[in-house]
């Protein structure tokens, strides 16, 4: 990465600790965005193919931010979020394969990434669904008494389901601790949010049913991470649930086939300006926090693990022919249930 000289206003306001963890997490996910790019075009995977570059910064913030037992769950552009929980890379490439290695066993490819291991509960397919899905798993954490959170993340497109705004009703009326996050990349696919409303301000979304919201600058780990402390606070503390339209950018289409026809090289170029990655970089080198050498060892080590990856995939099995037959079911006991 290339750094430009520090204006004033890009102050550090976190530890150095913070900074460098962020910049390391989310040049791992963009190099691994990137590597997954290619691969598909030389078709060493096929499905849907959504990549997460250049918003970066929303999952990175978020995670800073949560506790551990937090419960994350978003829609199908969902490579990063588990690399930001500290999934091993590894796993996820072989998913992307379809190998029995990868973390839905092969089953789940580049939509539906799940990791119990850090609380990342699934990349979802239909649009929206993640919406009440995601309430319902902050209800259990209420129900069992516990002060986690659940954070549920959707495009700027999915508002559109009727799927949130009957959840909201019951979030609020519940006060459920759900923080419910839009990654509001502008576009639903190729369709920009002033073509499909007349309120382009998502926040005011929630105002209807007094939900908590707010603007969210994305291309700042900073404004994210504030912004969720924020309302992970209020949720832990009983008060319920808040809407983030958290405004970020994706610097690559909706998904591989996308031409991109849209929108114009201009419109992209001045988001790039924005990258959080260098944003990132920028303060860790006008604080000295780091040398060119460690710099360069970060660039060696993303490098490393994103191969890693790749060679991990191609040298694992594909799943057995009675996998098919695996993990569609399961013999569950509810002893809340009264039988009457």
């Amino acid at each position: 990465m290339c750094a430009k000289a520090v204006k004033s206003s890009e102050k550090p306001k976190f530890s150095e600790e913070t900074y460098v963890k962020w910049y390391k997490d989310m040049l791992l996910i963009r190099k691994f965005e990137d590597k997954t790019g290619q691969l598909y075009i030389q078709q060493k995977f096929g499905g849907f193919c959504h990549l997460y570059i250049g918003q970066e910064a929303i999952v990175v913030g978020t995670a800073s931010a949560c506790q551990p037992g937090d419960k994350h769950m978003t829609a199908y552009r969902d490579h990063a979020h588990p690399i930001a929980l500290g999934t091993n890379p590894r796993v996820l490439m072989a998913e992307l394969y379809g190998r029995s290695t990868g973390c839905s066993k092969g089953k789940g490819g580049s939509m539906h990434f799940f990791d119990k291991e850090v609380n990342f509960m699934g990349g979802h397919g239909i649009v929206g669904a993640q919406i009440g899905m995601g309430a319902g798993v902050a209800f259990a954490e209420m129900y069992n008494g516990t002060k986690n959170v659940a954070f549920v993340s959707m495009g700027d497109g999915a508002v559109r389901q009727g799927m949130l705004h009957e959840t909201f009703n019951m979030a609020m009326n519940w006060k459920i601790p759900v923080i419910f996050i839009i990654e509001n990349n502008n576009y639903a696919m190729g369709t920009s949010v002033e073509r499909t409303t007349n309120v382009t301000d998502l926040s005011q979304i929630g105002l209807s049913y007094q939900m908590p919201s707010k603007i969210v600058n994305g291309m700042r780990p900073e404004a994210v991470h504030e912004a969720i402390e924020e309302a992970a606070t209020r949720a832990r503390n009983g008060e319920g649930p808040t809407l983030l339209d958290i405004r970020t950018y994706r610097y690559k289409g909706h998904s591989m086939s996308d031409p991109q026809k849209y929108r114009t090289k201009d419109e992209v170029s001045e988001w790039i300006e924005q990258d959080p990655i260098e944003h990132c970089l920028r303060i860790i080198q006008a604080q000295k926090w780091l040398t060119e050498a460690e710099l360069s060892e970060i660039d060696a080590w993303v490098k490393k693990e994103v191969e890693e990856s790749v060679a991990f995939a191609e040298n694992s099995p594909y799943p057995e022919a009675h996998e098919l037959y695996e993990d569609v079911y399961t013999q569950a006991d509810y002893p809340y249930i009264k039988e009457y």
